[in-house]
């Protein structure tokens, strides 16, 4: 009787031993499958932040091409005060005895000058 218990119990743990490892590898394929959720979800949300980043990037760079577009060029009139202040400041300067009142004379009036002049160009450009 005492080698059939001990046949029996002996039995009964061996296959409480391979309860243990079964019950242990369906857990560590549990935490692995759940670890692997975690990173398809994380795969997911780094594609979706990259997506908007290209819409930003591409919504940045439209804007700043339609900024690049729509930029004015300066009127005639601006050019020619610039023109004539220029050359109004340098002529007043080596005409006058009193360098720095003659350049501001001269440069006002240069500039006054330059930009009727280039209005009056626009002018005749736009007809």
């Amino acid at each position: 009787m005492v080698v059939f218990l001990v046949f029996f119990s002996c039995q009964n743990q061996a296959k409480l031993d391979i309860q243990k490892e079964k019950q242990t590898s369906i857990d560590s394929m549990k935490v692995i499958t759940e670890k692997q959720r975690v990173i398809d979800s994380m795969k997911v949300e780094m594609a979706q932040v990259e997506k908007q980043k290209e819409v930003v990037v591409v919504n940045h760079t439209t804007e700043a091409n339609s900024k690049i577009a729509k930029k004015k060029k300066w009127s005639g009139a601006a050019k020619g005060a610039v023109i004539g202040a220029g050359v109004g400041a340098v002529t007043g300067a080596i005409i006058s005895k009193k360098k720095g009142t003659g350049a501001i004379i001269g440069g006002l009036a240069g500039a006054g000058i330059g930009a009727g002049t280039g209005a009056i160009i626009d002018d005749s450009q736009k007809k």
